[in-house]
This record gives structure tokens, sequence and C-alpha cells, in this order.
């Protein structure tokens, strides 16, 4: 049996997918749903986990919170989600090279890979599914938002998931993370994780260099960058 001892973990939103049209649209209905009234604001959303982004939605649209407000509000989101499968399809586009990308590093005997991102877990899987993402993705040891965690907590619980499931330790040295912003640089500088950035989001690419990236690419087109890249940063 093959053992594997690196561990690649992809931000989803701007760095493998584009789903901003549908993320916009649950939200609204995810807001008139808990709060009885339209959506007239959404935060930047870049780098955040979801909890984070509901309570600035709250707060953006001046709704007293209370401690019912975030378990509903995330309910609703999950739930708005689903509704909009089919739109995922229809609206949503895989970036440039992701597809490539995560075949490629399939195709590396000892090399895992599974997500770290600020969604839910039902709309995380969602997303990568129904863009024909999944395959190549161990979704089950992924990080995601559970509402009490920040992305650099949640690098170690995939970490630690991953490590469990496949009877090896993932060291922080060989666990990558590939994001799109400078939250996602400082999430994995407080995990003592490398990141791979990306500047195919809202950050340019001298602002990734700048939050301490180790790698920076343009976009995930090249796939013998972002492989030399891993495989650069794990020490092989």
């Amino acid at each position: 049996m093959t053992t594997l001892n690196r561990l690649v973990l992809w931000n989803i939103d701007h760095t493998l997918v584009d789903v901003g049209r549908i993320t916009r649209m649950a939200y609204a209905e995810a807001f008139q749903r808990t709060c009885g009234r339209p959506l007239v604001r959404l935060p930047p959303t870049p780098g955040r986990t979801e909890s984070e982004i509901i309570f600035e939605t709250l707060a953006f649209n001046d709704v007293v919170t209370t401690d019912d407000h975030l378990p509903a509000f995330m309910a609703a989101l999950a739930e708005s989600f689903a509704a909009h499968r089919a739109d995922l399809k229809a609206h949503g586009r895989v970036l440039a090279g992701a597809r490539e990308a995560i075949a490629a590093l399939a195709r590396l005997p000892d090399t895992a890979q599974s997500v770290l991102t600020g969604s839910i877990e039902p709309n995380a899987v969602l997303k990568v599914t129904e863009l024909g993402l999944a395959g190549g993705l161990d979704l089950e040891v992924g990080g995601y938002e559970n509402g009490v965690y920040s992305k650099a907590a949640l690098l170690e619980v995939a970490r630690g998931r991953a490590g469990d499931k496949h009877g090896v330790r993932y060291t922080e040295a060989a666990t990558v993370f590939v994001a799109d912003s400078p939250r996602d640089v400082q999430a994995a500088r407080i995990a003592r994780s490398p990141i791979i950035a990306v500047a195919s989001g809202s950050a340019t690419e001298a602002e990734l260099r700048a939050a301490g990236a180790d790698v920076v690419l343009s976009t995930l087109a090249d796939t013998d960058a972002v492989l030399r890249a891993v495989l650069e940063l794990t020490g092989r």
C-alpha cells in the first residue's frame, strides 16, 4: 500500500470556482428567511468564514443579533444552496487550470487532496461536486466552517482528519494550502504551513506577496508550475 505523506488543501471560492451569483442569491434568500426582510448590503467575502460573513451581513443590515441568528442563518443558507443546485452548473464556473491541477496532483502516488474552506460543509460539497471537481478530492477530511474555528484552526482540523484516515502523520511543512486572499495567507502562517497564493480572486499578486505567501501564481493555468510549487514547498 502506498503511504500518503503530502497533503494539499484547496480553498474553493475564487481559487477553484466562481459561484458568486449563486452565493449572492442564497445569502439574499437566507437573510429574508432569517430576518423577515430583504437583504440590502452584503459585506466583502474573500478569506472569511461563513460565520464572519453572516455576522457582518447582519450588522451591515442593522440586525441586532441573538444566539439563534447564526444557526438559523446557516440552516437557511444550506437550504438555499440545495434549492439552487442546478444553478451551480448553469451559472458557476471552474477557474482556469483548477481541474487540471487537481488531476495532476492526484497522479502523485504520495499525495492526498482535500479542501479548506470558509463555507459550511453542505455548500462546499455542492460547489465542487456540481462543477465536477470532487473526483480528485477527499471531501471526508476537509476543513469546513462550523461556527467555531478560524481558518488556521480548520487547517489543523483537516490535517488531523487526513492523518487519522490514512494512518500517517502529515507534518505542518508537508501540508500545502492553495488559496487566493491575504487572509488565507495569514491563516497558513498561523498554522505554520506553506501556502501557494493564486491571484484569481480580488487580491493582486503584489498584495499576496506582501502578505507573505511562499509562492504566488497569476492563475492555476500552468499545471507544471502548480506541481513544481507543491513539490518544492514539501521538500521533494
